[in-house]
């Protein structure tokens, strides 16, 4: 059987796999010069490969659509990709929140085991082909996709090249598979461009939106203040005010910016924020609030002892309590004069300041943009796809892997769990 699978990350690099170990003949095409360019980048260039948690947990861990996800995690386990990974010559390390990572700590080394396979399995690879259409089956019940292939190296913006000037190329085959990932990284190759090669073929495509990025705050001058101030230990909650419940709750580390907050927390809090009912107009109403917990290990009344214990002049007293960028701010939030002694400070200013370590706010104005998130939410819609074999419902033959489909995760290696197990799905069902 001859298989094409459409974009060379590690979905598809993981279905092409999966399909030639099966004895088919496949075609890889790949619309940048390299495989795999955003597997290079994750993980701040280590590669989070993916969760030591049992594998019935990680659904708990994508709120996009996770249910979805059940039969191809079955199929292709978080320990189906060490093993695979131990086979090509790279062994694993488990570091904190059940992150695994290569041992080397370097992402290129991932990538080097899959591109290895490849050459093993005599995959064909084809670079710098954008895939313009797919067209469903002819008479001989094969299917076509056509491409162009790019003689200046996919260099240059892909909108405002002029494709007459590149050759065009048409493949055909009994299956393809749909890789190309979401809209997140787009210098990567991720510009969105399987969304509308799907979309001729029939498909829906839910709304898309950024997930797993940095949060923007209307307190733009105190983030201001705070920018590059890295606090670990804390507990966040994000919240809606109009009916004051809470949307999610995390423990980590979290960053300020000069536009608001990022960090582990805020990250895989935005993909929970980001399919929220009625976000947008929440957003616009400042119902959406971050609550930090600077000191989550004690209680209010703990740190209300805390502070009585500290010496010497009120500003001061904070010092071995908080990191020194943040004392100017928790004290003007607390309405506290910072000349008064410890000992001049009443019980209702002290509750003041307690209240504020223990529920800094800040009011999210929206997410950042697409271009600066890790994954993307939204995709091709899940009612539209087989999801014991990832085949469209609608084009026989024609598969779904990877980002492409409507289902997003939040930090710690489960969209790339997402990645091999819908790709070894998609390219292990014939």
């Amino acid at each position: 059987m001859n298989v094409i699978v459409i974009g060379g990350g590690p979905a598809g690099m993981m279905a092409a796999i999966a399909s030639a170990e099966n004895g088919n003949n496949v075609i890889l095409l790949e619309k940048k010069e390299r495989l795999g360019r955003k597997l290079l980048i994750t993980g701040k260039g280590r590669c989070n490969i993916t969760s030591s948690l049992p594998i019935e947990e990680f659904i708990q861990n994508i709120p996009g659509n996770g249910q979805f996800l059940y039969s191809a995690f079955k199929n292709y386990t978080n320990n189906d990709i060490i093993n695979f990974l131990n086979e090509e010559g790279l062994d694993v390390k488990e570091e904190r929140g059940n992150r695994i990572f290569p041992v080397t700590d370097k992402s290129l080394d991932v990538l080097k085991s899959f591109t290895k396979k490849l050459k093993k399995l005599n995959v064909k690879i084809e670079y710098n082909m954008e895939v313009t259409e797919i067209v469903p089956r002819d008479e001989n019940g094969k299917l076509k996709v056509k491409t162009v292939e790019n003689k200046e190296n996919n260099r240059g913006n892909i909108n405002n090249r002029d494709k007459n000037k590149n050759n065009i190329k048409i493949f055909e085959a009994d299956k393809v598979i749909l890789a190309t990932g979401g809209k997140s990284y787009p210098l990567t190759g991720s510009t969105g461009d399987g969304y509308e090669l799907a979309k001729k073929l029939g498909h829906t495509v839910t709304k898309i939106r950024p997930s797993l990025v940095p949060l923007e705050a209307f307190e733009q001058n105190m983030c201001k203040d705070l920018q590059g101030l890295s606090l670990r230990n804390v507990n966040i909650e994000l919240k809606n005010k109009e009916n004051n419940k809470i949307i999610y709750q995390d423990f980590g580390e979290m960053l300020f910016t000069h536009f608001g907050v990022s960090g582990p927390t805020i990250l895989s809090g935005s993909a929970h924020l980001v399919r929220y009912k009625n976000i947008d107009e929440l957003l616009k109403n400042k119902k959406i609030v971050l609550s930090i917990d600077f000191k989550p290990a004690l209680s209010e009344e703990k740190l209300d002892e805390r502070i009585l214990r500290d010496f010497a002049e009120f500003k001061n007293s904070l010092d071995k309590l908080l990191p020194q960028k943040l004392i100017p701010v928790i004290i003007e939030k607390s309405g506290i004069n910072p000349n008064k002694k410890v000992n001049e400070i009443n019980k209702k200013e002290r509750h003041s300041l307690v209240e504020v370590l223990k529920n800094l706010e800040v009011t999210i104005r929206g997410f950042r943009p697409i271009d600066e998130a890790i994954v993307t939410s939204g995709g091709i819609n899940i009612k539209e796809i087989n999801p014991k074999t990832m085949e469209s419902k609608l084009v026989n033959g024609l598969y779904f892997a990877g980002e492409i489909i409507d289902v997003d995760a939040y930090t710690g290696g489960f969209n790339l769990q997402i990645a091999y197990s819908t790709g070894y799905t998609a390219g292990n069902n014939m």
